[in-house]
């Protein structure tokens, strides 16, 4: 079976049963006969296939068995058709057409279904007779091909909400395609070739005979109508080559005929037969090519190829006279071989008149006529490659309305789409319908029926190949295939997919003695992959899996990880649950690749790896991993959800390791959501005494128990916590650990204000945590790094050494960090003068914390905007803010608690509610008085030392300031306030 985008469409006779009573039985059975005849010759001739006669009705399928990139164009032409057949009969039909993905049948085997199967025979159903109904997707698929009516929204049985659908009512529509108008870019050289050889056309009154090639979408339609936009005086005439139908050998040639004879196509015969000899003065002339055309039904007999090819140098010669001629034959990979020899006659011949003709084909034309041009003097030869990245970014940058796209959208584009201008304007008009996220994860409908057209235009072996090697990914080996193909020969199938420019070789493969290839654009492997059935799916990527473990052992780790969980989900979506064998195995890899992005803090990577496993398997272990990986991120809901239910198992069967580890994250989380530093402490201290023989799990229980005895303000009670993580670090060997305790310890200083002890440790902890190489250690660094700059007043290096810690958190992915240091990034930001910068910083912090719970650092952003909005004037706003941090600060968080007192204080005197600020001011310093926050207590003596000197009251203001002074004597080098 495979999965294909096809079009679905449902003919019904309308008002069969009044035909069978009214009639006579023999009657009736040959009349509703000669309309099935009728109704599968008119599927048939545009290339669909007859699913099933139900009834009266009949199913039709179009990409069935083998797909067409205008498939949906196919069914509506062919449904107008019906209609006209049908009429003849005295007979009416009802018709609805609808597209999307189908599972059909292996081999000759066609039966459709799928969603798209059900609408078409619903929209049948709910059309008026005579009436053609298409639904969304074929209606997106036939824009600009197709006229329709708009019908709008119908309610249709099985669907709660309507569907929108246009009645189709012709097939020679002119309305232009939603297709952005974009400058022609990267073509500059090719578009002076083809002027070129007009010019030369012209000056030698020679027929040359130029042939665009390209991959579709490559950009030769647009290449040939930029050049003919720029002629004048020349009579250009186009005709295109059909890939369905009866009589459509000369179709091009009719177009062109009809076209210089100004036929319509609903000119009467004698009228059509007129126009033509007009047109062409010498009667045999005019006979053959009426004849060749389908205008003169009244000429009998069978000519030749050769007086037809005559026939149509000598009309071409005689409208080449008076003017330049142009003849443009579109899509001739499609034409049959008698055309391909007029063309040639043509060339060859016409010797007295400037004529130029101008052949787009795919390079599948030289499938069947290797030679084509070759050996003439006066032909030429265009390739178009796919664009450059620069030249696609152009082309991006013309696509966009406001003229800006995500850097991570554009290079999704670039990858995907792979210079491939038509892919490109596909994509980027699905980003201004649907945006960026889905339109770059997405295949437009359209883009993704050309690429199939061409995957189904394979020989087997070669399609096989190609749809193996998707389930691999963009970058696929030889050996993979082979193993997946079952010892089936795939050397000329690979040859095939190089020709056909769907895959190219890599310059350098991965894996030693493996021959690597690549997806031409990643769309091609996404349409290939989507050929397949689940089924199918699931097993590629389960023996590719066992490929990998053969091949690679443990090197690739990941990716085996990947493809067994894809196999897993596969089957379980299908079967309701993998086999067990299947999903103990995928379970096993994915956990051991989660510690493996755990121990490289890839952690957003570790904890989807960790929550995949314990679906297929849960262990106690594995949900710990799990609320650990969720801990790295800040995700602290998750956190204190999941870590008490591995606590509580831990408990049940006695294993007090886990318990305690577990113990210690709630601890954080007590201290984090609920601001109770007690409780956390006597958590963190309970996780101690049962944490044995487990240096990084003793580590981080300290690390709490530090931060907890912290908050209150008692830095010498915990320094016995700091002196057993510096032992518990050095033992273990882990500099990692190693920095975060020294630097521990220079936070310490910090707070007491002794900025020289303090930097001694942060470069010590910074030569730790590079030696280290983790991404954790590293930000914290530069975190306390910019407090120390913005206290000295280095606002250069404090801003640098900020970003470089919001960077570095954002890398590996931990939340709350981020927003702490985006804190920091804003008192940086203020103290340079940018306030408004200042304020989105503050503001992004906030946005961040909110949803997680934070209590800690909530409280801190919360106040810094509100005195920010003090001194942007905007009174009731910051009080707003300043009261939201009174209320989120613990009530022991002595920091916190002083310096929310220190906001609010500001607020009321901005107020003129005087006595409440001082108050709030006296609060603020009696807070910290008795704990070691020496650091708090300069920050808060600055604004209430202001707000004593507004009120007159200067002898008490110069006693703050001198306090000030005693605190931080290099206080002259800064007056910057920090959290």
């Amino acid at each position: 079976m495979e999965r294909k985008l096809a079009t679905v469409l449902f003919v019904d006779l309308v008002d069969s049963t009044s035909l069978v009573s009214a009639s006579d039985p023999e009657i009736v059975r040959r009349r509703v006969t000669r309309f099935f005849d009728q109704v599968s010759r008119c599927i048939e001739t545009y290339g669909g296939t007859v699913e099933k006669f139900a009834g009266d009705a009949v199913m039709a399928a179009f990409g069935v068995p083998q797909a067409h990139e205008d498939d949906s164009e196919r069914a509506v032409r062919a449904a107008l058709e019906i209609l006209d057949s049908v009429r003849d009969l005295e007979l009416q039909a009802r018709i609805g057409i609808e597209a999307g993905e189908v599972v059909t049948g292996a081999g000759d085997s066609t039966f459709a279904t799928g969603e798209a199967v059900n609408l078409a025979a619903r929209l049948q159903q709910v059309a008026e007779p005579g009436q053609i109904l298409v639904g969304p997707a074929a209606h997106r698929l036939t824009l600009g091909r197709i006229e329709v009516d708009d019908v709008g929204p119908v309610q249709v049985r099985g669907r709660e909400d309507p569907v929108w659908v246009w009645a189709a009512t012709g097939a020679d529509g002119r309305a232009p395609a939603r297709v952005p108008v974009t400058p022609l870019v990267g073509r500059d050289h090719e578009l002076e070739l083809l002027e070129n050889t007009f010019a030369r056309a012209t000056r030698d009154r020679r027929a040359h005979l130029v042939t665009i090639y390209g991959e579709p979408g490559v950009g030769k339609s647009r290449l040939a109508n930029e050049f003919l936009a720029s002629l004048e005086g020349t009579t250009i005439l186009h005709g295109r080559c059909l890939p369905y139908g009866e009589s459509i050998t000369y179709w091009p040639l009719a177009e062109m005929v009809k076209g210089a004879a100004d036929i319509a196509d609903d000119d009467p015969l004698e009228v059509a037969i007129e126009k033509l000899r007009e047109c062409c003065p010498a009667e045999a002339v005019a006979d053959l090519l009426g004849l060749a055309t389908g205008v003169l039904e009244a000429v009998h007999g069978e000519r030749s190829q050769q007086e037809i090819s005559w026939a149509a140098r000598e009309w071409a010669q005689l409208m080449a006279q008076t003017q330049p001629l142009i003849l443009v034959f579109e899509d001739i990979h499609w034409a049959e071989e008698p055309l391909l020899e007029l063309i040639e006659h043509m060339t060859a011949w016409v010797r007295e008149g400037s004529l130029l003709i101008l052949c787009l084909a795919r390079p599948e034309l030289l499938d069947v006529r290797s030679d084509w041009g070759g050996g003439r003097v006066r032909a030429t030869a265009v390739e178009l490659e796919p664009l450059g990245s620069a030249d696609s970014e152009l082309l991006i940058d013309a696509l966009t309305e406001d003229g800006t796209v995500s850097s991570e959208t554009r290079r999704a584009l670039l990858d995907k789409t792979g210079g491939n201008p038509l892919f490109l304007e596909e994509v980027m008009l699905s980003v201004a319908e649907c945006g960026e996220e889905e339109a770059a994860a997405g295949i437009p409908d359209t883009v993704q029926a050309l690429i199939a057209s061409r995957i189904d235009r394979l020989q087997g072996p070669s399609k096989d190949v190609l749809q193996r090697a998707s389930v691999i990914g963009r970058t696929w080996w030889a050996g993979a295939i082979e193993y997946l193909a079952e010892g089936e020969s795939i050397d000329e199938a690979i040859e095939d997919l190089l020709l056909r420019d769907l895959v190219v070789g890599e310059s350098r493969s991965s894996l030693s003695n493996e021959t690597a290839y690549r997806f031409k654009h990643v769309l091609i492997r996404d349409v290939a992959y989507a050929s397949l059935t689940k089924s199918a799916r699931a097993k590629h990527h389960a023996r590719f899996a066992e490929w990998l473990r053969e091949r690679a052992g443990d090197e690739l780790l990941e990716i085996r990880a990947h493809h067994l969980d894809h196999a897993a989900s596969l089957l379980a979506e299908l079967d309701g649950a993998p086999p067990a064998d299947l999903a103990r195995e995928a379970a096993e890899t994915l956990e051991e690749a989660g510690r493996r992005a755990l121990a490289r803090e890839a952690n957003q990577a570790g904890r989807h790896l960790f929550l995949r496993s314990v679906e297929l398997e849960p262990t106690l272990n594995r949900r710990y991993m799990a609320a650990k990986a969720a801990w790295r991120l800040d995700d602290l809901p998750a956190v204190a959800r999941e870590m008490e239910a591995v606590r509580e198992e831990a408990v049940r069967i006695g294993d007090s390791n886990l318990e305690g580890r577990a113990m210690t994250a709630l601890a954080d989380m007590v201290l984090m959501r609920e601001a109770d530093p007690v409780r956390a402490r006597e958590l963190a201290e309970q996780a101690l005494a049962i944490i044995d023989d487990d240096p990084p799990a003793r580590f981080d229980a300290l690390r709490v128990a530090w931060n907890a005895a912290y908050w209150v303000g008692h830095l010498s009670d915990a320094e016995r916590y700091l002196i057993e993580q510096l032992e518990l670090a050095c033992a273990a060997g882990r500099k990692d650990l190693e920095s975060i305790a020294v630097l521990t310890r220079a936070d310490s200083f910090w707070a007491l204000l002794d900025l020289e002890k303090a930097r001694t440790h942060l470069e010590e902890a910074r030569q730790l945590a590079e030696e280290s190489g983790t991404i954790n250690a590293r930000a914290r660094v530069f975190l306390s790094w910019a407090k120390i700059y913005l206290l000295q007043g280095d606002l250069e290096q404090a801003e640098e050494a900020s970003a470089e810690s919001v960077r570095l958190f954002q890398e590996a992915g931990a939340v709350w960090a981020v927003a702490r240091s985006l804190n920091m990034a804003a008192w940086v930001s203020w103290a340079s003068g940018d306030v408004g910068k200042a304020e989105k910083q503050f503001r992004e912090s906030i946005r961040i914390l909110k949803p997680i719970g934070d209590r800690a650092t909530l409280c801190e952003s919360q106040r810094g905007l509100a005195e920010l909005l003090i001194e942007r004037g905007r009174i009731e706003e910051a009080e707003r803010f300043a009261l939201d941090a009174r209320e989120t600060v613990g009530p022991l968080d002595a920091t916190s608690r002083a310096t929310t007192a220190g906001a609010l204080a500001q607020v009321r005197a901005a107020q003129g509610r005087h006595e409440e600020a001082e108050e709030l001011f006296q609060e603020s310093l009696s807070t910290v008085a008795d704990t070691d926050f020496r650091q708090i207590e300069y920050e808060v003596l600055e604004p209430f030392a202001q707000f004593m000197r507004e009120r007159g009251r200067d002898d008490e203001a110069e006693r703050l300031e001198e306090r000030r002074g005693e605190l931080f004597p290099a206080a002259a080098k800064s007056s910057a306030r920090i959290a």
